[in-house]
């Protein structure tokens, strides 16, 4: 932990991309097997210690704080590793070794829940502060430290001077510590094999068309529809659905697993049946919105009600593997065509193949874009007609075309304290909007959309016009106008006002508004897709 921690810490209070990956990159080459393996893994998400939760580590700070200090500290300071950290009573007089990564990961593993907490204890005790804020965001999973996996997956590949694209191409074949990764980079072993195995590809991303216009002799266009991005992957009897983070769901969506049997990898968009989306179309309909899909996100069980109420289907975008043909370096022209031969072979009930959007200019297509909202689409695919699918965004290949975001001006209603390099800020806003008698309810929360000035600003409003506290939240006077852009609003039973939206931003600090003026609930209601 001794190098691991000033690793975290360094990575935490710097903005740069490239110091990050320089930092990460110097600390591999600089660490041995298998601790730099277990880190990778900690950055990248893939360490899982069952033995550790959060409700542990919080026990054993309040075995030895006075509780009430612990939650006084806890809200100032904004993050529970950290405070425990600063807190834990424990000092480390220099006598014993210091334990390394490999250690701390060997010893949590061996053990049960019921001896974890006296170990975890025993190994804050021997470390200093720093070392403790690493050992509790490892054992718990929580990193937040501004890296991304794939930013640390760069980070290896760049220190090692191979591609990315290959490092993603089998890190899902291989577990951590990644022997076989570091054997290959570094020269000892071959390069390791995703065959027969149901691995994640990273997708092929777009960039956002600003005001540029594109040639449909050389695009071909698609609608954007509002689900998640998954990839189908079905290789040696093996199913798998991944997120584009590369996350495995297969077990959120069994009712898709079990129909997806044919050999090959697919990518698509994973939504749940409805009208609610291209209800406008012609063709192309049959989508219920976001909403309904997030019923379904993150559950471990679902029960046969759920599957019945809010069935899944994946509308496919493009083909990667045909059985064992890699298609990936063909023109998507031709992967088009693969697709809709494979796609013919798979139930039409749970797969269906995006309708391409027909146009005999950028002007008409233009004029078929500003439908999208009437549909209750997110807006418009380009993709070159020539283009091999590449991981990642390349500028020229594929666009998205969004409709523009719908803005609604609220009031804000409670803060709480960020995370990660924010976590010293009030950054996290609740707002919301008038009912028809003047009762102010919420109607979505964002932290994002603004600056570091802005941030400032705001985190003084809430610091000097707090007028009580829920714990770590602070309700302010309701007295700041918020603009906040969203691409879409729901009906919502979770929240009081009734509907919620989608991706809302801070899109502008309404000073000069009163409070009283901002939008009602019913006014917003009316923009429900």
């Amino acid at each position: 932990m001794h190098a691991f921690a000033p690793l975290l810490d360094s990575l935490i209070y710097t903005r740069s991309r490239n110091a990050k990956l320089k930092l990460i990159g110097d600390y591999l080459k600089a660490t041995p097997d298998p601790d730099r393996g277990w880190a990778i893994a900690a950055l990248t998400g893939d360490l899982d210690l069952p033995a550790v939760k959060p409700a542990v580590i919080r026990a054993l700070i309040e075995e030895r704080v006075d509780p009430v200090l612990f939650r006084m500290s806890r809200d100032y300071v904004g993050d529970t590793a950290e405070t425990i950290a600063l807190l834990w009573p424990g000092a480390d007089d220099g006598s014993g070794e210091p334990l390394s990564v490999g250690q701390v990961v060997d010893t949590l593993n061996s053990l049960s829940r019921s001896d974890a907490p006296a170990a975890l204890a025993a190994m804050l005790d021997r470390m200093d502060a720093e070392e403790r804020f690493a050992l509790l965001k490892m054992a718990t999973g929580a990193l937040r430290i501004g890296v991304s996996a794939r930013l640390a997956k760069t980070a290896l590949a760049q220190a090692f001077g191979v591609a990315v694209e290959a490092v993603e191409e089998v890190w899902h074949a291989i577990r951590p510590p990644y022997a076989e990764l570091f054997d290959w980079v570094e020269g000892r072993g071959p390069q390791p094999t995703s065959a027969d195995v149901p691995v994640f590809r990273p997708f092929m991303l777009a960039h956002p068309l600003e005001d540029g216009i594109v040639d449909l002799a050389d695009y071909a266009a698609e609608w954007k529809w509002d689900g998640i991005r998954v990839q189908l992957v079905h290789v040696g009897g093996t199913t798998r659905l991944y997120s584009r983070a590369g996350d495995d769901i297969t077990g959120s969506f069994p009712d898709i697993a079990a129909a997806f049997r044919t050999p090959g990898v697919l990518d698509g968009e994973l939504m749940v049946k409805g009208e609610a989306q291209g209800s406008a179309l012609e063709e192309g309909a049959g989508a219920a919105s976001f909403n309904a899909l997030q019923q379904r996100l993150g559950r471990k069980i679902v029960s046969a009600k759920m599957l019945d109420e809010y069935p899944a289907f994946v509308r496919l975008y493009d083909i990667l593997f045909d059985e064992n043909d890699d298609l990936r370096a063909l023109p998507w022209t031709d992967r088009r065509t693969r697709l809709e031969s494979f796609a013919a072979r798979l139930d039409p009930e749970r797969f269906d193949v995006s309708v391409l959007i027909e146009a005999q200019d950028f002007a008409a297509l233009e004029e078929i874009r500003a439908g999208a909202r009437d549909a209750a689409i997110e807006g418009v695919m380009l993709k070159r007609r020539d283009s091999d699918y590449v991981a990642g965004r390349r500028t020229g290949l594929w666009y998205k075309w969004k409709r523009d975001p719908l803005t609604a001006d609220c009031v804000m209603m409670y803060a709480q304290r960020g995370n990660g390099r924010r976590s010293s800020f009030y950054s996290d806003y609740t707002f919301g909007c008038w009912t028809e008698e003047g009762e102010l309810l919420p109607v979505g929360k964002a932290y994002s959309g603004i600056t570091d000035d802005e941030l400032k600003w705001l985190d003084s409003f809430v610091r000097n016009h707090t007028v009580n506290r829920f714990g770590p939240v602070r309700e302010v006077e309701k007295t700041l106008v918020l603009e906040v852009a969203f691409d879409s609003i729901h009906e919502s039973k979770r929240h009081k006002s009734g509907v919620a939206m989608r991706f809302p931003r801070i899109h502008r600090i309404r000073t000069d508004k009163p409070a009283a003026e901002a939008d009602t609930i019913a006014g917003i209601r009316k923009l429900v897709t």
